[in-house]
C-alpha cells in the first residue's frame, strides 16, 4: 500500500493554503510524496529550506535523462525537466542579462504613469455598468494584458488570440494540449520578433530581435514572457481584493491611507495562493537539506505558497497585516538567481490598482460568497473563472 501522501491536496477554502502543508512541515520541511503523475519527490514547505534551494545552484530544472525524470504535473511548462542539462546555467545567466535591463526598477517607476492612467480608464468603464460585474472581465484581466502589450510590443487587438493559447498551455491533465499549444505561442511571438527585425521599436521584443541567440531560444523567451507577463498579475488582483475584502480592519485603514498600498501589495503576494502547483527542481548532485539527503536526479517541488505562511519566519503567519513591515521578505517572486524577472513590473500594476480601487468603489463588496467561487482546478496558475462584485 503506497502510503506516501498524494499531491495535489485538497484545500478547504480558496483563500487559504491546504492545511496539510503545515501538517508536513510541523514533522519535516522537507517530506517524501507522490505527484499528481505518480513519480515520488520531495516536498519542501519550510520557508529557510524553499529559500535556500532558490539560491542553491546544485539545483535546477534540467535533467539529464529528461524522459525518464520524475514530473510534477503534465504541464508542458513546469511540469518536468526543461532545457538542456550541460548548458542550462549558462543560457539562464545570459537570459537574465538579456531581460533584466528592460525590467528594471527604474524603467518600471517610470512607467508608473501610464499604468495609472491605464487603471484609471477601466475603473471609468466599470463604473458606467450596472453591477453586479465581473471584476476579471473590467479590470483584473485587460490590465496587465495592455501593460505587457504595450511592453513587450505584442498588438493589443491579439489579445483574445493569445490569451485562448495561454489557457490552453496552463492545462494541467492533458499534455499534448499544452505542448500544442506552448508550441503555438512560441509560433506566434516568434513573427513578431522577427518582424521587429526589420522595423524595430522601443519595446523588449525589439531587444530580443537584436540579441545574439539561437531562434528558438529567442521563442522560448519570447513565449515565457508574454504568458508569464500577464496571467500571473491577474490572479494577484483578484486575491489581492478579496483578502482586503476578507480583512475590513486593514481594508478600512488602505482606504484612510492609500499610501498604504505598497505594504498591501507585499501582504497579496505573500498570502495570495491561487495554485498550489509548486516550483519543480531537479538536484544535480547529492545534497543535504534540512537532514534529508537528497539524491542527484531526485525531483524536488518548492512550495512558495506554504513556505510563506512558515510560523518560523512568521509571527501570526496566517494573518493579513499592512503592518508587518519587513522582516523576511515573501518568496512570491522566487529568490535569488530565480528571482522573478517581472517582479518591479507586477508591483507597479498591483500597487496602481490597489491605492485606486478602493478608493474610487469604498463599498466594493463580492457578489457571491468566496466560497461559491468557480476555481480553474486543472490551470498551472489557478485562480477563479469569474469574480463577481456590486457596490
Amino acid at each position: 500500500m503506497d502510503v506516501l501522501p498524494r499531491l495535489p491536496f485538497e484545500r478547504a477554502n480558496p483563500l487559504d493554503v491546504s492545511s496539510a502543508f503545515s501538517a508536513l512541515r510541523a514533522e519535516e520541511p522537507v517530506t517524501r510524496v507522490r505527484t499528481a503523475t505518480g513519480d515520488e519527490a520531495w516536498l519542501v514547505t519550510g520557508y529557510d529550506e524553499v529559500r535556500g534551494i532558490c539560491a542553491d545552484q546544485r539545483f535546477g530544472r534540467s535533467h539529464p535523462t529528461p524522459r525518464t525524470a520524475a514530473r510534477l504535473s503534465n504541464s508542458a511548462l513546469l511540469g518536468g525537466p526543461s532545457g538542456d542539462y550541460a548548458t542550462e546555467k549558462a543560457v539562464h545567466a545570459r537570459m537574465r542579462r538579456l531581460v533584466a535591463p528592460a525590467l528594471s526598477a527604474r524603467r518600471m517607476r517610470a512607467l508608473a504613469g501610464r499604468v495609472q492612467q491605464l487603471v484609471d480608464d477601466l475603473l471609468d468603464r466599470m463604473e458606467a455598468q450596472v453591477p453586479p460585474v465581473d471584476l476579471r472581465a473590467w479590470l483584473s484581466i485587460p490590465l496587465p494584458v495592455q501593460v505587457i502589450c504595450e511592453l513587450l510590443g505584442v498588438p493589443y487587438e491579439d489579445r483574445d488570440h493569445f490569451r485562448s493559447i495561454a489557457e490552453d498551455m496552463a492545462d494541467l491533465t492533458d499534455p499534448e494540449r499544452s505542448a500544442s499549444a506552448e508550441a503555438a505561442m512560441r509560433e506566434y511571438t516568434g513573427a513578431i520578433v522577427a518582424a521587429k527585425r526589420l522595423d524595430p521599436g522601443a519595446d523588449l521584443y525589439s531587444v530580443l530581435a537584436a540579441a545574439d541567440l539561437p531562434e528558438d531560444r529567442i521563442g522560448k523567451i519570447a513565449a515565457g514572457l508574454l504568458f508569464a507577463g500577464h496571467e500571473t498579475t491577474v490572479n494577484q488582483i483578484d486575491y489581492g481584493v478579496l483578502l482586503l475584502l476578507h480583512n475590513p480592519s486593514q481594508l478600512a485603514a488602505l482606504k484612510r491611507d492609500p499610501a498604504l498600498a505598497p505594504a498591501a501589495v507585499e501582504e497579496v503576494l505573500r498570502l495570495a495562493a491561487p495554485s498550489e502547483h509548486g516550483l519543480l527542481r531537479y538536484a544535480r548532485e547529492d545534497v543535504d537539506i534540512a537532514g534529508i539527503t537528497i539524491r542527484a536526479g531526485e525531483a524536488v517541488v518548492l512550495v512558495t505558497v506554504a513556505a510563506n505562511r512558515d510560523h518560523r519566519a512568521y509571527s501570526d503567519p496566517d494573518r493579513f497585516d499592512l503592518h508587518r513591515g519587513s522582516g523576511n521578505p515573501h518568496l512570491g517572486f522566487g529568490y535569488a538567481i530565480h528571482h522573478c524577472l517581472g517582479a518591479n513590473l507586477a508591483r507597479v500594476e498591483l500597487c496602481a490598482v490597489f491605492g485606486t480601487l478602493f478608493q474610487r468603489f469604498p463599498e466594493l463588496r463580492p457578489a457571491v460568497p468566496v466560497e461559491e467561487l468557480t476555481t480553474r482546478a486543472n490551470h498551472l496558475t489557478g485562480g477563479f473563472t469569474e469574480l463577481l462584485v456590486t457596490w
